[in-house]
């Protein structure tokens, strides 16, 4: 069933209007009817399960049948650090990390990037990856809509990911662990509800940033024998987190 997300001040009781893009989709590109149905969410948790009941020039109305918590998030919120790989790398990292249930995705800027932040650029860059995540958000049945942010510093990144009670840093050199290890050791010392992991450029890092993280107090982690892509790593790691997380 199609489904669309709404801000609340679009559900006027039993109905929610659907404008803009959305309203076009369901009208002329889906060829929706009256009667047939959709699933609409809030963005903050609730879906709608709706009947389409009216189509205006530029606004769809839908009459609310039932609704529901959504149970389509992750158990904790896992926050994205991503270097900026080269072409449309972050474009596939955008869409399949929405999809493995991600909460939200920063990149960032490190010593080895081959991509820089070009200022004039960077607005509109965001808005696009924002439109990616939004598309994925709804073929996966999310129940929010992942938010991408514009691109910081590696510092900014240092001083953003600090903020989760465990920190993921992804490294191919010495020194790390497996990742289900420092999950299962971390699980059963407290409560994790706010995980942030952290992937490099197909650069990776410098022995200088390593060692920044490493002061930090992050978790140096491995992802196993074999050294992976950026957009492979981001994947391959959300994936590991789906599994200790959700399917344990």
């Amino acid at each position: 069933m199609p489904k669309f997300f709404v801000s609340k001040n679009q559900i006027d009781g039993e109905f929610i209007n659907i404008t803009g893009e959305d309203a076009h989709h369901i009208s002329r590109s889906l060829r929706m009817a009256t009667g047939e149905r959709i699933v609409v969410s809030d963005g903050e948790g609730m879906d709608y399960d709706c009947l389409l009941e009216q189509f205006n020039p530029a606004t769809v109305v839908a009459r609310i049948i039932s609704s529901k918590v959504a149970d389509a998030e992750m158990p904790v919120r896992v926050h994205l650090f991503s270097a900026l790989p080269k072409g449309e790398k972050l474009d596939l990292i955008i869409q399949k990390s929405v999809e493995c249930g991600v909460f939200d995705i920063t990149p960032f800027e490190s010593e080895r990037c081959v991509v820089k932040v070009k200022a004039d650029a960077e607005e509109r860059k965001t808005e696009r990856r924002n439109k990616i995540a939004i598309e994925a958000a709804k073929q996966c049945g999310r129940s929010i809509i992942p938010k991408v942010n514009s691109t910081i510093s590696f510092q900014d990144m240092i001083i953003s990911a600090s903020k989760s009670n465990l920190v993921l840093f992804c490294y191919e050199g010495e020194g790390t662990l497996p990742l289900g290890a420092v999950c299962r050791k971390a699980k059963s010392e407290y409560k994790i509800d706010d995980i942030a992991i952290i992937i490099g450029s197909e650069g990776g890092f410098s022995p200088l940033e390593a060692e920044k993280c490493k002061d930090a107090d992050f978790s140096m982690i491995g992802l196993g024998k074999r050294i992976l892509r950026a957009e492979t790593a981001a994947i391959a790691a959300l994936s590991c987190l789906v599994y200790e997380f959700e399917l344990t």
